[in-house]
């Protein structure tokens, strides 16, 4: 499964009571009101968990959630920051 996968799984499990309908890569999530700041560090903890990295509270940022797309690329440069894929 690949990263973007994972948080679209993730999101429809959890925020859209299992419906992933309509939701891709480059859904608004936050300009669509699906994710707000309680969605955003659940999010973060999930991120943290699923893919072992650290996300730094500067990295906590709407701009890093506002996609999946953008989640995804998080993730990528956090495990290259943090030392290669896990």
């Amino acid at each position: 499964m690949t990263t973007e996968q994972s948080i679209i799984n993730h999101i429809a499990k959890v925020l859209l009571d299992g419906d992933s309908d309509g939701l891709d890569s480059e859904t608004p999530l936050t300009e669509l009101n699906i994710i707000d700041s309680a969605g955003i560090f659940d999010l973060v903890h999930h991120l943290q968990s699923e893919f072992r990295v650290t996300v730094p509270l500067p990295e906590v940022s709407p701009e890093n959630f506002a996609t999946v797309s953008a989640m995804a690329a998080l993730v990528d440069r956090l495990r290259e920051d943090q030392g290669g894929a896990r």
